[in-house]
């Protein structure tokens, strides 16, 4: 198997990586049973804003949320706006719900308000992805997808041709495609796909300083701190839609 077989994550059609991880604490199951089922997207249907928060609104979209932390301060930061957030890792799903819900201190209580413009997906990205109407979206994050750095899994890396046009498709003419990763093979994998893209994005960077320091307006990760904490560079990547 090579970097050049055919294939990316629509085709191959299953996902790769851990399902869960250690035993969730008391708390994040409470919040998985009971506030999960609340804020679930829909098994079945078209994916919209209309069905999902009951009117129009601009429909952002985050590809694997990990912890959540992003998500939940895209959304509290425009509250008007809904946040579609898709994550197949249990205890990414737990640590997410755990903002929505406003935060936990350590007796337990809640130390923020609820952020009640988010759905969650426990499972794979690209079939949601695939119910939202063609155009529906404003925004679509891919912020530190696993690097697959191995050659012969490259094309089990999200940024592939194939999800990229899926992406094309849903986004609105003028809405916004960012994409993060602090992993050098990974950064120039994209590059090498964005670049057979031109067409359908067009890259906002005038200079180097535009894609090596976060932009305002993007919550930093728990794998960004990590990845800084280790000495790793981080780049930032936006692409409007045209």
């Amino acid at each position: 198997m090579t970097a050049h077989k055919p294939g990316d994550p629509l085709t191959i059609n299953r996902l790769y990586g851990r399902a869960k991880g250690k035993p969730l604490r008391a708390g994040q199951q409470a919040l998985i049973d009971t506030l999960l089922p609340q804020i679930a997207v829909p098994d079945e249907g078209p994916v919209t804003a209309e069905a999902l928060f009951g009117n129009v609104r601009p429909l952002h979209f985050e590809i694997g949320f990990g912890g959540g932390e992003h998500m939940a301060g895209r959304a509290d930061m425009l509250p008007d706006h809904g946040f579609i957030g898709a994550e197949p890792f249990l205890n990414g799903v737990a640590q997410a719900l755990v903002h929505i819900d406003g935060g936990r201190g350590s007796d337990g209580s809640a130390t923020g308000m609820p952020i009640r413009n988010v759905r969650i997906h426990h499972g794979d990205a690209l079939e949601v992805l695939a119910r939202v109407p063609d155009g529906a979206l404003s925004f679509v994050y891919l912020l530190h997808p696993d690097p697959w750095p191995k050659a012969r899994h490259a094309k089990r890396r999200m940024m592939n041709d194939g999800p990229v046009d899926l992406i094309a498709r849903k986004l609105r003419p003028g809405g916004e495609f960012r994409f993060g990763t602090d992993h050098p093979i990974y950064l120039r994998h994209a590059l090498m796909v964005m670049r057979r893209h031109t067409d359908q994005f067009e890259w906002l960077a005038k200079q180097a300083g535009d894609f090596q320091k976060r932009p305002g307006g993007w919550p930093e990760t728990r794998y960004e701190a990590k990845a800084r904490a280790q000495g790793h560079e981080v780049w930032y990547f936006r692409y409007r839609r045209c």
